[in-house]
């Protein structure tokens, strides 16, 4: 009996570690380039319908049409993002999915947010490998302007990360977090 190997991507999605030498690692620089092919039609329109229509394809699942999402957009796969209904991402954001994206309902993304499932070990000897881990972005959140978040992180319902944040930790329910790395501000009574 053979063994069937699962995809790259299935793998990056569970969370598993890719090695610099993975043998399906080509996969991933050929999928990007799909995708920025996409991006470039994306990218140039200014139809809302055109948009997530473009969208939809990019990341394989139907996007709602209370969806807003002003271009430039910038994403590495996309087939491993979902997104909610009634969410608004503004212009120049990057959100590099290979780790899983998942985008609750009612959740506001201001312009140049970084969202990162990816990161390399700090042993050189292996950096060139792949750490994914998943970002969700719970119910009503609210990204500021340029915060970055990166693998692993889940981000509350209701809670807001302010203009330029990085964070690297979980986000609790009604939690206002800011500064590098992002630290807890305020509750939200």
């Amino acid at each position: 009996m053979s063994e069937i190997r699962k995809s790259i991507f299935e793998s990056l999605k569970n969370g598993e570690t890719i090695t610099s030498d993975h043998p399906d690692n080509y996969q991933l620089r050929e999928s990007a380039f799909a995708t920025i092919k996409l991006l470039q039609k994306l990218n140039n329109s200014f139809e809302p319908n055109e948009i997530r229509e473009i969208l939809s394809v990019i990341t394989a699942s139907e996007i709602d049409e209370s969806v807003g999402l002003f271009p430039p957009f910038y994403i590495n796969y996309g087939k491993n993002t979902k997104i909610g209904k009634n969410i608004f991402i503004n212009f120049g954001c990057t959100f590099l999915d290979l780790g899983g994206i998942t985008i609750e309902d009612g959740v506001l993304i201001a312009p140049k947010v970084n969202l990162l499932t990816e990161g390399h070990p700090l042993n050189p000897a292996e950096r060139h490998s792949l750490i994914p881990g998943k970002i969700h972005i719970k119910k009503n959140a609210w990204i500021g302007a340029n915060a970055t978040i990166l693998q692993g992180v889940t981000i509350g319902e209701n809670s807001v990360v302010a203009a330029g944040a990085v964070v690297s930790k979980d986000v609790d329910d009604n939690t206002i977090v800011g500064g590098i790395p992002a630290k807890i501000i305020k509750k939200i009574s």
